[in-house]
C-alpha cells in the first residue's frame, strides 16, 4: 500500500523544509548498492562534519552486508536496503528499531516513509522502484509494431527483429545466476498468478502450473538473449543496451535516467530510447513485476552514539534541497519534499497505477529467493525439466526454512 500511494502523488514530503544541520560525533559506515540514487544518498551522508563517514557501495552488497553487521561492534553502521534485504537482516537480528531516533531527529518524516514491522520502525524509505519495459522505439517503428504490452508481444517483436537482420539477440534481462535470476522468476511467477506459500504458512507452493509456465516463458525469452545471459546482471544488461545490442529489456526504474547519459551510449540509443510500464503475461492483468522501496537502516551491534550519528548522517543524505539539482531529481522516484516526477519516472508510476504488487516481505521470502536463484540454471541450460527444477527449489527452500525454524 505504501508504494501504491506514491504513484498518485506529485510529491511526498520527508521533511517540512530547510537544510538539516549535520554535525556528528561518531563514525558512520554505510553498505549498499551502487546505482546513482544510492550514490547520491551516500554522498550526502559524507558531507557531515565532526567524524568520519565512509561507505561501501557495490553490486555485491547482498553478499557481504550480513557478515559486515554480525560483528560486535558491527563493521557497518547502516545498510541501505529494500523490501527483500530488510527481512534478511531482521532474521539475524542485525538492525535496531528506530523509534527513539525518529522521535529525536525525525519530526518531519512522513508516516508513509517509516517502514514498520511488528509495530516498530525498522527502516526509513527514500525512493520507490520497480522493473518495467525499456525499449528502442526507432527499431520497433522500423518493424512496424507498437511497444509490447505483454511478454508474448515481446517474443513476437524479437522474432521480427531477428528475421529482418536488425539484431540477433534483441531481448535483454538481468538473468545472472543468483539473486537477479530469482527476481526475474518472481516477477513472471506473480504475473502468472502464482502464490509462493500456502496461505498463512511458510510452506512452499511454487511447484505449480504457474511455476511451470514461468520457467517456460523465461526459457523462451532466453532464446533471444545474449548466449552469456546467465552472467548478465543489471550492469551488464544495461551495457548491452547502451551499446545498441538490445532493443527491449525489463529493467529497474532506478536505472532509467542513466540509460542514455552514461559514457559510451551510442547516438542511436540516445535518440531511440523509450520507457513504458511493466508487461503482463499469459493473458493475466497483474503486471509481471514487483513494487519496491529503498531505504536505510541502523545496525544493532553499534554504540548508541554511533547509531545516532548514523541516523543524522543518513537524514542529511535525503535532505530536500537536493531536489533542486536536476541531475539528482532524474535519478529516482524520490520520496523527498520538493520532488517532481520526471520522464524517467514514468515506468515506476505506471507500474504502481497498473496494480503491480509489492515484493513479499514475509521473513522467509529471502530463503525462497535464494533457493530459486541457486536452482534455475540447470533448467535454462536444458539439463532438467521445469518440474524437476521447481521440486529442487522447494527442497532447497524447505531445508533452509527448517534450519531457520520457519518449518518443522
Amino acid at each position: 500500500m505504501f508504494l501504491k500511494k506514491v504513484a498518485f502523488a506529485s510529491s511526498i514530503a520527508l521533511w517540512a523544509g530547510g537544510a538539516y544541520a549535520c554535525e556528528i560525533t561518531a563514525r558512520v559506515n554505510i553498505i549498499g548498492n551502487e546505482f546513482p540514487a544510492i550514490q547520491t544518498v551516500g554522498a550526502g551522508a559524507e558531507e557531515c562534519a565532526g567524524a568520519e563517514v565512509s561507505k561501501n557501495l557495490t553490486a555485491d552488497h547482498k553478499d557481504i552486508h550480513v557478515a559486515g553487521m554480525q560483528g560486535n561492534p558491527a563493521e557497518y553502521t547502516s545498510a541501505i536496503v529494500a523490501n527483500s534485504t530488510l527481512t534478511i537482516l531482521m532474521n539475524d537480528d542485525l538492525v535496531r528499531p528506530l523509534d527513539d531516533l525518529v522521535a529525536k531527529h525525525g519530526d518531519a518524516l512522513q508516516k508513509s516513509q517509516l517502514i514498520t514491522v511488528d509495530g516498530k520502525v525498522m527502516a526509513v524509505a527514500f525512493m520507490a522502484n520497480a522493473q518495467h519495459l525499456m525499449y528502442r522505439k526507432d527499431i520497433l517503428e522500423e518493424i512496424g509494431v507498437e511497444p509490447p504490452k505483454t511478454y508474448e508481444d515481446m517474443l513476437a517483436a524479437a522474432e521480427m527483429i531477428r528475421e529482418k537482420g536488425i539484431m540477433q539477440n534483441p531481448i535483454g534481462g538481468a538473468y545472472a545466476a543468483g539473486w537477479n535470476l530469482a527476481q526475474e522468476f518472481n516477477n513472471m511467477f506473480i504475473g502468472y498468478g502464482g502464490t509462493f506459500f500456502k496461505e498463512g504458512t511458510a510452506e512452499p507452493m511454487i511447484n505449480s502450473e504457474a511455476g511451470v509456465n514461468t520457467l517456460n516463458m523465461m526459457k523462451a525469452l532466453t532464446e533471444y538473449m545474449n548466449p552469456d545471459y546467465l552472467t548478465h546482471d543489471s550492469n551488464a544488461t544495461n551495457a548491452e543496451y547502451r551499446a545498441g545490442n538490445i532493443a527491449m529489456l525489463n529493467m529497474w526504474g532506478s536505472r532509467a535516467a542513466s540509460q542514455t547519459t552514461a559514457d559510451g551510449v551510442t547516438d542511436a540509443v540516445k535518440n531511440g530510447h523509450a520507457i513504458a510500464g511493466p508487461l503482463t503475461v499469459g493473458g493475466g492483468s497483474t503486471p509481471a513485476s514487483t513494487l519496491w522501496w529503498d531505504g536505510w537502516t541502523v545496525a544493532k551491534n553499534v554504540s548508541d552514539e554511533e547509531a545516532e550519528a548514523t541516523f543524522v548522517a543518513m537524514m542529511n543524505g535525503i535532505r530536500p534541497d537536493m531536489m533542486q539539482n536536476e541531475e539528482i531529481r532524474q535519478q529516482a522516484v524520490w520520496l523527498i519534499d520538493g520532488y517532481q516526477p520526471t520522464d524517467a519516472a514514468i515506468g515506476v508510476f505506471d507500474a504502481a497505477k497498473a496494480g503491480t504488487v509489492p515484493y513479499p516481505m514475509v521473513p522467509y521470502m529471502g530463503l525462497m529467493h535464494g533457493s530459486i536463484g541457486n536452482e534455475l540454471s540447470d533448467f535454462l541450460q536444458g539439463k532438467e525439466s521445469a518440474e524437476q527444477a521447481l521440486a529442487d527449489i522447494e527442497a532447497a527452500y524447505t531445508a533452509a526454512a527448517k534450519e531457520k525454524g520457519f518449518l518443522k
